[in-house]
């Protein structure tokens, strides 16, 4: 069921460190219907019937609390792109970097899962349309994006699969983070990028496991 889910799937993103209290949010389509965490609770405590649903316009029709005040990005992504769920986080690492980079290269391969270079949308106020619609664009050819002074969006054709590259864009955040202590991160270039996806294809298996 989709709110039990979305309800794991908030937890997790407690448990890993993702989200910190009522920061952050979690959704997943079923046809019209999307299940999607209410605003003013704790994510690592959410229960399936506290998620609330709602419909592509965003009226509400089952749960007694409103939904996340990030609902129009929700839905943005839902309309725009061939996306089942949608996790948005306030990582540690990736909203550091937000406030500093305009873009994070692809200093891994795993990133391809992604879509490659990370965008990092523009500034924009929380719950607003502008930072819907910025953050939209960013997410353009791409299932990641970073968001400048605020945090992460990602999705995945299911729930787990947006957390799990949530999980990944946190780890690549890391790795970029760490490199540039010890100097300018190398990133790989387009040719090797295509190269891996190529090696993966004859292997028969995807970048994440390569």
């Amino acid at each position: 069921m989709a709110r039990e889910r979305v309800a794991a799937a908030a937890r997790r993103l407690s448990e890993e460190g993702l989200v910190l209290g009522t920061a952050g949010n979690v959704s997943e389509r079923a046809g019209q219907i999307v299940a999607i965490t209410p605003t003013g609770v704790a994510l690592g405590d959410l229960r399936p019937d506290q998620v609330t649903l709602v419909d592509l316009d965003g009226e509400r029709v089952e749960g007694g609390l409103a939904p996340s005040s990030e609902l129009g990005l929700h839905l943005g992504v839902y309309r725009r792109y061939a996306a089942g769920a949608v996790v948005h986080a306030h990582s540690p690492a990736a909203t550091a970097l937000s406030c500093v980079i305009d873009e994070l290269p692809a200093v891994h391969y795993n990133m391809l899962v992604l879509g490659g270079p990370v965008r990092v949308a523009p500034y924009e106020t929380f719950g607003t349309p502008a930072l819907a619609e910025a953050t939209l664009e960013a997410l353009r050819d791409r299932s990641a994006a970073l968001m400048a002074n605020h945090g992460t969006v990602l999705y995945a054709a299911a729930v787990e699969g947006a957390v799990e590259n949530a999980l990944l864009l946190e780890w690549c955040c890391e790795v970029y983070w760490r490199a540039a202590q010890i100097g300018p991160p190398r990133a790989l270039s387009d040719e090797q990028l295509r190269e891996v996806v190529e090696a993966a294809a004859r292997r028969g298996y995807g970048a994440r496991g390569a």
